[in-house]
């Protein structure tokens, strides 16, 4: 399925969670849970077993938009043969800017069952991608550890990205300990008020200050080994938005003393007024924003002894 020279040197953890029975534990938990769904902090608690859709509008299965080598991520993921990124349809948040929208807010790709999952997994990899890029899994984790006894025994020995909004529940993350081996959640607004406002909760930043703690027990700051590309770790990536430089200088605080003066960032200038973005919605955000506002993120973000950034734009 793959070459010598695509193998990591180490077997990864999640071969031995299926070799010890712990996978099919969690497995056996997670899928449980969707009879009363709380896989997010949506806490529906609809029976998704049965199909039954709300919040994220995703059912007994996952949908995926798209999956391919991805040389559009960071350096360290993306590397020279790309970063294998799987693209879940649908998302738990409903942030008014969002710079996906055709994905997350759309009815994009297709059902998968989690054989046809798996076997993504398997071809990424063996089209030579440096990892497998779980891309908006919040609210999909259950249907993502079914899949997973498929593609560790079909060959798959890449490590796993959980790249994500950061709007997880704590009993997810917690799954995906020794499965995940780089966390890169956003954080996105500090403020609560902003949250609601842009993002559609409120208690988005207290949700994402929890998961990033854990996320950081689990795989401590972000190893990249002597060919630049990421092992394990933790990357963040932060959108500079709008007008948006106290809650920028907050979040950076937060990271550097409560994360790690070592947190690896992305602090990232592509925004673009989108999805619901105009002059008669949201007229504070519809432009781009400056070069002095992306440089000022910078200045706040190393005031708070940062020191690791992606560097590529």
């Amino acid at each position: 399925m793959f070459s010598h020279s695509q193998k990591s040197k180490e077997v990864p953890a999640y071969v031995d969670l299926l070799q010890n029975g712990e996978l099919e534990k969690r497995i056996e938990t997670a899928l449980k849970g969707l009879q009363s769904c709380r896989v997010c902090p949506w806490d529906c608690e609809i029976n998704r077993l049965e199909d039954e859709k709300k919040v994220c509008r995703t059912g007994r299965y996952p949908r995926v938009s798209s999956y391919f080598p991805h040389f559009g991520e960071e350096d360290c993921l993306r590397g020279w043969r790309g970063s294998g990124t799987i693209f879940f349809s649908w998302c738990n948040l409903r942030c008014v800017f969002c710079q996906n929208h055709d994905i997350s807010q759309n009815e994009a790709g297709e059902e998968v069952t989690p054989e046809r999952l798996a076997r993504m997994m398997l071809e990424l990899q063996s089209m030579g991608c440096h990892n497998i890029n779980w891309v908006t899994p919040e609210h999909v984790v259950p249907q993502i550890l079914e899949a997973l006894p498929y593609a560790i025994e079909g060959g798959l020995r890449l490590p796993i990205v959980y790249n994500t909004s950061g709007f997880d529940s704590m009993e997810s993350i917690r799954s995906m300990e020794g499965i995940v081996d780089i966390y890169m959640p956003d954080f996105k607004y500090w403020s609560s008020e902003k949250s609601d406002k842009y993002l559609r909760h409120q208690e988005y930043p207290e949700v994402v200050k929890s998961a990033l703690k854990e996320m950081h027990r689990q795989v401590g700051d972000l190893v990249i080994d002597e060919n630049g590309i990421a092992r394990k770790g933790l990357l963040i990536r932060h959108l500079v938005m709008p007008g948006e430089c106290d809650d920028c200088a907050n979040i950076m605080k937060f990271l550097a003393e409560e994360i790690s003066p070592d947190t690896y960032v992305n602090i990232m200038a592509q925004y673009h007024p989108s999805a619901k973005v105009d002059e008669s919605k949201f007229p504070e955000i519809n432009r781009r924003i400056t070069q002095k506002e992306y440089q000022r993120a910078f200045e706040v973000a190393r005031n708070s002894g940062l020191h690791r950034f992606d560097v590529r734009q």
